[in-house]
C-alpha cells in the first residue's frame, strides 16, 4: 500500500519573491490537463477535460472509454478543485458518477449547508495545496451565494487547519503526486520549456 508523502519530501518551492513570479506565469487550465493526464492517464484510465458548463466526475461508460473528470469551461480554479475531490475519492466511490455524492445548490439550509462543509473541508484543503504550488492565490469556497449572510470564518479556519495537517504528516497519495508534478512545472523557468516539448511530441505523434 502507497504510504503519504510528506510535503517535506516533495521539492522545494523556488525562491524568488512571490509577487515577481506570479507575474511571470501564465495560469491555464490547459496545462493542468497535460500534467494531470501525464501523472494519472495510463495508471488510473482517467483524463481532466474542460469546457463542461458544470463540474462533473463520470466513470468509463459506453460513450467514455476512460473515466473523466469534466471541469467548467476553461476557469484554473475549478480543476484543481475537481482534481482535488478526485485525489481523496476512494476506488469504489470512483465508479459512481460524481462519486455517489449528492449536491444540492445554492440555497441549502443550515444543516445541508453543515454537511457541505464538512466534505468540502478536505477537497479544498488539497485544492489549497495545489494552488500553492502553481503560486495562484486561493479562497476557500462556501458556494451557497444565494443563502443570504453566511459567516464562513469556522469553515475557513477547518480548512486551514486541514491544510496544516496534511503539510505536516503528509497528503494522500494521487494528491502528493499531482502536486511534486505542479511544482515542478511551476518553476518558472520551465512552464515554457515544458509546454513546447508537450506540444512539439503531440505533434510528432499526429505526423508519425
Amino acid at each position: 500500500m502507497s504510504k503519504c508523502v510528506s510535503s517535506r519530501q516533495l521539492d522545494d518551492f523556488i525562491t524568488e519573491d512571490l509577487s515577481v513570479v506570479v507575474a511571470k506565469i501564465e495560469h491555464l487550465a490547459s496545462d493542468l490537463e497535460l500534467i494531470f493526464n501525464a501523472c494519472f492517464k495510463q495508471a488510473y484510465n482517467t483524463v481532466l477535460i474542460g469546457g463542461a458548463s458544470e463540474p462533473l466526475y463520470q466513470p468509463q461508460n459506453n460513450e467514455h472509454k476512460t473515466h473523466c473528470i469534466f471541469y467548467s469551461h476553461d476557469y484554473f480554479a475549478s480543476a484543481l478543485h475537481e482534481v482535488a475531490h478526485w485525489c481523496i475519492a476512494g476506488e469504489q466511490r470512483r465508479l459512481l458518477e460524481d462519486y455517489g455524492y449528492w449536491y444540492t445548490e445554492d440555497g441549502r439550509n443550515a444543516n445541508q449547508q453543515a454537511e457541505f462543509e464538512r466534505v468540502e473541508v478536505k477537497p479544498q484543503a488539497i485544492e489549497w495545496a495545489f494552488s500553492k504550488a502553481c503560486h495562484k492565490p486561493f479562497r476557500v469556497s462556501i458556494d451557497n451565494l444565494t443563502a443570504g449572510e453566511i459567516d464562513d470564518t469556522p469553515f475557513k479556519n477547518a480548512v486551514a487547519q486541514q491544510l496544516a495537517e496534511y503539510e505536516e504528516s503528509g497528503f494522500p497519495p494521487r494528491a502528493a503526486a499531482f502536486l511534486l508534478a505542479l511544482r515542478q512545472f511551476y518553476q518558472v523557468n520551465n512552464c515554457a520549456s515544458i509546454r513546447a516539448n508537450a506540444t512539439r511530441a503531440k505533434d510528432e505523434s499526429i505526423n508519425e
